[in-house]
Protein backbone atom coordinates (compact mmCIF):
# COMPACT_ATOMS: atom_id res chain seq x y z
CA UNK A 1 0.00 0.00 0.00
CA UNK A 2 2.85 2.54 0.22
CA UNK A 3 2.78 2.88 -3.48
CA UNK A 4 -0.22 5.19 -4.90
CA UNK A 5 -0.99 7.56 -6.62
CA UNK A 6 -2.25 11.61 -5.43
CA UNK A 7 -4.66 13.46 -7.56
CA UNK A 8 -6.52 16.63 -7.61
CA UNK A 9 -8.46 18.39 -10.91
CA UNK A 10 -9.43 21.63 -10.55
CA UNK A 11 -12.57 22.36 -13.24
CA UNK A 12 -13.66 25.38 -15.21
CA UNK A 13 -17.27 24.94 -14.25
CA UNK A 14 -19.85 23.07 -12.31
CA UNK A 15 -19.86 20.69 -14.90
CA UNK A 16 -17.68 17.58 -13.96
CA UNK A 17 -16.08 17.38 -17.70
CA UNK A 18 -14.57 20.44 -17.42
CA UNK A 19 -11.32 19.78 -16.18
CA UNK A 20 -8.48 23.05 -16.09
CA UNK A 21 -6.09 21.04 -14.34
CA UNK A 22 -4.21 18.42 -13.56
CA UNK A 23 -2.19 17.61 -10.05
CA UNK A 24 -0.78 13.68 -9.67
CA UNK A 25 1.88 13.12 -7.24
CA UNK A 26 3.00 9.44 -7.73
CA UNK A 27 4.61 7.56 -4.58
CA UNK A 28 6.59 4.24 -4.13
CA UNK A 29 7.62 2.85 -1.34
CA UNK A 30 6.59 5.37 0.65
CA UNK A 31 8.92 7.69 -1.31
CA UNK A 32 7.53 10.87 -3.90
CA UNK A 33 9.02 9.88 -7.22
CA UNK A 34 7.10 11.73 -9.66
CA UNK A 35 5.13 14.81 -9.99
CA UNK A 36 2.85 15.98 -13.21
CA UNK A 37 1.21 19.38 -13.20
CA UNK A 38 -1.07 20.26 -16.46
CA UNK A 39 -3.06 23.18 -17.49
CA UNK A 40 -5.52 21.75 -19.66
CA UNK A 41 -8.00 23.10 -21.82
CA UNK A 42 -11.16 22.70 -21.03
CA UNK A 43 -14.46 22.24 -23.49
CA UNK A 44 -14.88 25.55 -25.49
CA UNK A 45 -11.93 27.00 -23.07
CA UNK A 46 -14.80 28.48 -21.13
CA UNK A 47 -14.81 29.00 -17.43
CA UNK A 48 -17.79 30.35 -15.07
CA UNK A 49 -15.71 33.29 -13.35
CA UNK A 50 -16.32 31.96 -10.02
CA UNK A 51 -14.35 28.92 -11.02
CA UNK A 52 -11.79 31.19 -12.09
CA UNK A 53 -12.24 33.15 -8.55
CA UNK A 54 -11.28 29.91 -7.00
CA UNK A 55 -8.16 28.64 -8.18
CA UNK A 56 -7.31 31.55 -10.33
CA UNK A 57 -6.66 29.85 -13.77
CA UNK A 58 -7.86 31.57 -16.67
CA UNK A 59 -8.77 30.98 -20.59
CA UNK A 60 -6.01 32.96 -21.47
CA UNK A 61 -3.76 30.88 -19.51
CA UNK A 62 -5.58 27.77 -21.14
CA UNK A 63 -5.95 29.14 -24.84
CA UNK A 64 -2.45 26.96 -26.07
CA UNK A 65 -3.11 23.94 -23.78
CA UNK A 66 -3.78 20.24 -24.89
CA UNK A 67 -7.28 19.22 -24.28
CA UNK A 68 -8.08 16.27 -21.75
CA UNK A 69 -7.99 13.81 -24.28
CA UNK A 70 -4.88 14.56 -25.66
CA UNK A 71 -3.04 14.26 -21.95
CA UNK A 72 -4.56 11.05 -20.93
CA UNK A 73 -1.71 9.25 -22.13
CA UNK A 74 0.52 10.98 -19.91
CA UNK A 75 -1.45 10.33 -16.80
CA UNK A 76 -3.60 6.92 -16.95
CA UNK A 77 -0.60 5.18 -16.43
CA UNK A 78 -0.43 6.67 -12.68
CA UNK A 79 -4.34 5.38 -12.52
CA UNK A 80 -4.54 2.47 -14.30
CA UNK A 81 -4.53 -0.37 -11.91
CA UNK A 82 -3.25 1.79 -9.64
CA UNK A 83 -4.07 2.74 -5.77
CA UNK A 84 -5.75 5.94 -6.19
CA UNK A 85 -5.98 8.74 -3.71
CA UNK A 86 -7.76 12.18 -3.92
CA UNK A 87 -9.28 14.43 -0.79
CA UNK A 88 -13.21 14.53 -1.52
CA UNK A 89 -11.82 11.83 -4.52
CA UNK A 90 -15.42 10.03 -3.82
CA UNK A 91 -17.44 12.70 -4.16
CA UNK A 92 -15.46 15.15 -6.90
CA UNK A 93 -12.35 14.05 -8.38
CA UNK A 94 -13.28 10.54 -9.43
CA UNK A 95 -16.65 11.39 -10.71
CA UNK A 96 -14.81 14.58 -12.63
CA UNK A 97 -12.49 11.74 -14.39
CA UNK A 98 -15.19 9.46 -15.03
CA UNK A 99 -17.35 12.47 -16.61
CA UNK A 100 -14.60 13.50 -18.58
CA UNK A 101 -13.62 10.46 -20.03
CA UNK A 102 -17.04 10.00 -20.81
CA UNK A 103 -17.36 13.45 -22.58
CA UNK A 104 -14.44 12.38 -24.35
CA UNK A 105 -15.73 9.09 -25.30
CA UNK A 106 -13.17 7.13 -23.54
CA UNK A 107 -13.19 4.11 -20.94
CA UNK A 108 -12.24 4.45 -17.16
CA UNK A 109 -9.94 1.86 -16.16
CA UNK A 110 -10.17 0.08 -13.06
CA UNK A 111 -8.16 1.45 -10.24
CA UNK A 112 -8.77 1.61 -6.14
CA UNK A 113 -10.14 4.45 -5.00
CA UNK A 114 -9.28 6.05 -1.35
CA UNK A 115 -10.36 9.37 0.16
CA UNK A 116 -8.45 11.06 2.49
CA UNK A 117 -11.67 13.63 3.79
CA UNK A 118 -13.32 10.24 4.47
CA UNK A 119 -10.56 8.67 6.62
CA UNK A 120 -9.77 12.32 8.02
CA UNK A 121 -13.52 13.16 8.09
CA UNK A 122 -11.64 17.77 7.98
CA UNK A 123 -11.40 19.81 4.88
CA UNK A 124 -7.95 20.25 3.59
CA UNK A 125 -7.03 23.61 4.82
CA UNK A 126 -7.63 22.25 8.69
CA UNK A 127 -5.37 19.15 8.27
CA UNK A 128 -2.65 20.64 6.09
CA UNK A 129 -2.71 23.34 9.18
CA UNK A 130 -2.91 20.46 11.57
CA UNK A 131 0.05 18.71 10.46
CA UNK A 132 2.18 21.32 9.36
CA UNK A 133 1.88 20.56 5.52
CA UNK A 134 2.62 23.53 2.81
CA UNK A 135 -0.51 24.24 0.81
CA UNK A 136 -1.82 26.80 -2.08
CA UNK A 137 -5.27 25.88 -1.91
CA UNK A 138 -6.88 24.88 -5.18
CA UNK A 139 -3.70 24.87 -6.80
CA UNK A 140 -3.95 20.88 -8.19
CA UNK A 141 -0.72 20.08 -7.52
CA UNK A 142 -0.61 21.51 -4.32
CA UNK A 143 -3.54 19.96 -3.04
CA UNK A 144 -2.16 16.75 -4.73
CA UNK A 145 1.02 16.85 -2.91
CA UNK A 146 -0.82 17.56 0.56
CA UNK A 147 -3.17 14.41 0.25
CA UNK A 148 -0.26 12.59 -0.85
CA UNK A 149 1.38 13.46 2.45
CA UNK A 150 -1.97 12.92 4.64
CA UNK A 151 -1.94 9.47 2.98
CA UNK A 152 1.29 8.65 4.29
CA UNK A 153 0.55 9.77 7.59
CA UNK A 154 -2.25 7.39 7.44
CA UNK A 155 -0.44 4.44 6.54
CA UNK A 156 2.30 5.30 9.00
CA UNK A 157 -0.08 5.36 12.27
CA UNK A 158 -0.91 1.51 10.86
CA UNK A 159 -3.49 1.88 8.49
CA UNK A 160 -4.30 -0.47 5.66
CA UNK A 161 -7.15 1.29 3.99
Amino acid sequence: MKNFTAIDFETAQGFRHTICQVGLVRVENGVVTNEVNLLVQPPDNYYWPRFTEIHGITPIMTRNSATFNQIWHQIEPFIKGQTVVAHNGLSFDFPVLQKTLEYYGMTAPAYDKHCTYRIFKQNLASLCGQYNISLNHHDALSDAKACAELFLIHLRNGNQN
